[in-house]
């Protein structure tokens, strides 16, 4: 049996992340690089300087006039805003090329995007600085079911039966003898992602601990808000949404139904941005 190191080791080559993302960062370690050194990495790949401006202008931004070019796009949203749109669209690549019928890629996809959406909306009305890593942490956080589907798509099958009385984390750890978010976490590593993305997704399934950090409770909570989404008649919100953690963060149940439904709404958009295919209106 793998352990989740050697899933996200194995799953590196099939996912790996293009040589402008290592570019990237090394330019926003180096103190003397300017705007003009970031525009120069990416404005070389024609298809991603399209995918940015698109991620730009879409619903994950809101930004209110159009970002037209690579310079204005990162003097607006910043280099490490840049940054995470690259990782998230090496994410939409990777669901885009897998053929495998193991999961739903549909129902996965759209999980991932909204619970990207909620981990972010939920941060900015608990009062979390710094919130784009939250969307990448929530996009993300996933990640490990595409590659079980791919290494292992007997037991990603076996995962995928939950319902009210087998919650998909329970399932994970029975087949697994971890979760996903565990594969996530160690290919996030392997990637070099900040450890402040990867922290809570290793820790979201102990986000009830009082030691554990707000970022860990948010996503706790948005990738319970996902289920939701994808599931609602299967699943209740009560039973679902642990409400000591809506406490602890300061959030009514109106804050989180607020949240839902906004991500709701943007995440058709985006999705279909960034997998026409699958999601064309």
């Amino acid at each position: 049996m793998m352990n989740s190191r050697e899933y996200a080791l194995q799953a590196n080559g099939s996912f790996a992340l293009p040589d402008a993302c290592f570019k990237i960062k090394a330019l926003m370690e180096d103190e003397n690089s300017a705007i003009s050194d970031f525009a120069d990495v990416i404005s070389v790949d024609p298809s991603m300087t399209s995918r940015l401006l698109q991620i730009a202008n879409s619903a994950i931004y809101r930004f209110p006039g159009e970002i037209s070019t690579i310079s204005r796009a990162i003097t607006v949203i910043g280099t490490q805003a840049i940054y995470n749109m690259m990782l998230v669209d090496v994410a939409a690549s990777a669901f885009k090329h897998f053929a495998n019928q193991a999961i739903d890629l549909k129902r996965f996809w759209r999980m991932s995007i909204y619970c990207g959406l909620v981990t972010k909306n939920l941060a900015i009305k608990a009062g979390i600085k710094d919130i784009e890593r939250l969307f990448v942490a929530g996009l993300l956080q996933n990640f490990g079911e595409l590659l079980v589907a791919k290494i292992s798509p007997e037991i990603a099958q076996r995962c995928e039966q939950y319902n009210r009385d087998n919650l998909p984390w329970d399932l994970q750890q029975l087949a697994l003898g971890f979760t996903y978010t565990d594969i996530s976490a160690e290919l996030l590593k392997i990637w070099q992602l900040p450890e402040k993305i990867i922290i809570p997704i290793r820790h979201f399934n102990q986000a009830q601990s009082n030691q554990i950090n707000k970022d860990v409770k948010v996503l706790n909570l948005a990738s319970r808000l996902a289920l939701l989404d994808s599931h609602g008649d299967e699943f209740d919100y009560d039973v679902v949404i642990d409400q000591s953690l809506c406490k602890s963060l300061g959030l009514s149940k109106d804050d989180i139904h607020q949240v839902a439904e906004i991500a709701a709404e943007d995440a058709v958009g985006i999705l279909t941005v960034m997998n026409p295919k699958l999601f064309s209106r």
